[in-house]
Formats: C-alpha cells, sequence, structure tokens
C-alpha cells in the first residue's frame, strides 16, 4: 500500500503561482510512476502531468505546458507541482497519485491508477 498526503493548496490571483507538494509513505518501491491530476465542478478528472520515478521526461497535458512543472525529490519521496502563471480554469481540486502497473502511466488512463491522495483545492481569480 501507499500512501499520499496533498498540501500546497490554496487561493490565488490569475498570474499567480502557487507549489503542490505530495508526500508518499508505504511501499514506495512498488510505484512505477506518480503525477498529478485534477478536477472541476461538473468535469471529468484529467491528467495534469505524470513522470516515471526511476526516470524519464515528464508529461503534460497542453493546457498546462509552459506553465506547470513535475518534480521529485527521492530522498523525501516527496512530489511536487510548480504551477506557474495560473488561469482561473486551472481552478480545481487537484489530486496527486500512484501507480504500480507502468502499463497506465499516462495521462488519460487515471482510472487504472491505483493509489490516490484526498486532494487539495486550487482556486483562482480573475
Amino acid at each position: 500500500q501507499v500512501q499520499l498526503v496533498e498540501s500546497g493548496g490554496g487561493s490565488v490571483q490569475a498570474g499567480g503561482s502557487l507549489r503542490l507538494s505530495c508526500a508518499a509513505s508505504g511501499y514506495t518501491a512498488s510505484t512505477a510512476c506518480m503525477g498529478w491530476f485534477r478536477q472541476a465542478p461538473g468535469k471529468e478528472r484529467e491528467g495534469v502531468g505524470i513522470l516515471y520515478i526511476r526516470g524519464g521526461t515528464p508529461y503534460y497535458a497542453d493546457s498546462v505546458k509552459g506553465r506547470f512543472t513535475i518534480s521529485q525529490d527521492n530522498a523525501k519521496n516527496t512530489l511536487y507541482l510548480q504551477m506557474n502563471s495560473l488561469k482561473p480554469e486551472d481552478s480545481a481540486m487537484y489530486y496527486c497519485a500512484a501507480v504500480a502497473d507502468s502499463r497506465w502511466c499516462s495521462l488519460r488512463r487515471w482510472n487504472g491508477w491505483n493509489y490516490w491522495g484526498q486532494g487539495t483545492q486550487v482556486t483562482v481569480s480573475s
């Protein structure tokens, strides 16, 4: 089992920045990928960015490319999402997730991810 706890959400004006953190614990050695997903009211959950734990280029949704950056601190078992130039349409509940089977390492195949945090709210005002 892997436990994920997000933090860092909040309210910010358009153009501002936030950094989300996701602390992982448990059997993290089983994890193939970790990532960030978001869901706004009335909308389907969507992938924001994912990365392979053992290295490789992160993948981002087109809507956040150039503005959001995923990074990891292996020593702290923590995943980060740096969000810059935030827009009102970025407002959503943001979830950290992890998956053991690399076949599910995809922005779109979130329904196959094993482990999810409780979410952290991001609100961007215009």
